[in-house]
């Protein structure tokens, strides 16, 4: 399996390598991911070069019994800024995927306190007897509410996208803000989301953050033909593989673990220029469990 890129040369190596093949850089010398020095500073960053360092949230896996989802820094970055949640609770999933606005201050936080929000709110108010559309729109709300209290004086604030699913009983509800995707992959596969961009620059029109103005989530509820998969991603994967019959043939017949971790690899392996999530969640295949895991990438 595909751990990375080696720090001096930058060319990928797997997990339990001592040495990198190309260059013959000792891979277990802890140094600075851009240049390789040695001396990183207590803040983090490279006091050769500036570069922030990778934290524990480079390579993270959460899963369910039939739902999981892999969130990966990719090659090119210093740090991952995307985020994802999941939970379940009888026989409805929820997930959440968001992605760090890099040109905004603490990316990386952003997304994270936007996914643990919302996911926290759509199970809140699903238990409390909310339609999915309706709980939707009030995590959106609330994580809107987290990411723009982030904002400090004197500063840009820090922003990111968002996109979640609810999927149980015979519908799957899609919410979204900003250019992460949702895709329908079984019988019709298709993207389920419109990206909130603008075509030729790919520059985001709607976001999470204070200076985003009105948040106004879109929302998108459909009944599946058969059983599929719902596909939740940044843009780390679909800038690679857009169309939703190339992730259906990776995600199709596949335990949902493995199927993340193969579309991951799959956007690792075509360059991994961005941070890449992925999250499955299987519909109309069984129960959902009630039990997250989150598998640190050292314990893997």
């Amino acid at each position: 399996m595909v751990s990375g890129a080696c720090p001096a040369c930058g060319t990928l190596v797997l997990v339990g390598e001592a040495f990198c093949e190309q260059c013959g850089h000792a891979l277990g010398v802890a140094g600075c991911t851009s240049c390789g020095a040695t001396a990183v500073g207590a803040d983090g960053y490279c006091e050769n070069c500036g570069m922030l360092q990778p934290s524990g949230r480079d390579h993270v896996e959460i899963e369910l019994e039939v739902a999981a989802g892999v969130s990966d820094r990719g090659l090119r970055h210093s740090r991952n800024e995307d985020a994802l949640a999941l939970t379940a609770a009888d026989t409805v999933a929820v997930g959440v995927v968001c992605d760090g606005v890099s040109t905004s201050p603490r990316p990386e936080e952003a997304s994270q306190t936007a996914a643990d929000t919302a996911v926290a709110a759509l199970a809140k108010q699903l238990a409390e007897g909310a339609d999915p559309a309706t709980a939707t729109r009030e995590a959106v709300r609330l994580a809107a509410e987290a990411v723009a209290a982030l904002a400090e004086p004197g500063e840009d604030a820090p922003a990111c996208t968002y996109v979640s699913a609810v999927a149980g009983g015979r519908q799957v509800t899609i919410g979204w803000v900003g250019d992460s995707r949702a895709y329908w992959l079984g019988p019709g596969s298709e993207v389920l989301t419109d990206d909130d961009a603008t075509p030729a620059t790919h520059m985001l029109t709607a976001w999470l953050g204070a200076d985003a103005g009105e948040v106004v989530p879109h929302i998108h509820t459909f009944t599946p033909d058969g059983p599929g998969v719902v596909l939740l991603c940044s843009d780390g994967l679909w800038n690679y593989y857009p169309e939703p019959a190339a992730l259906a043939a990776v995600a199709l017949n596949a335990t949902p673990r493995a199927a993340a971790q193969r579309l991951v690899r799959l956007a690792l392996e075509a360059g991994g220029h961005d941070n890449v999530t992925v999250l499955v969640i299987p519909f109309g295949q069984g129960e959902q469990a009630e039990t997250t895991v989150v598998v640190p990438k050292e314990q893997q």
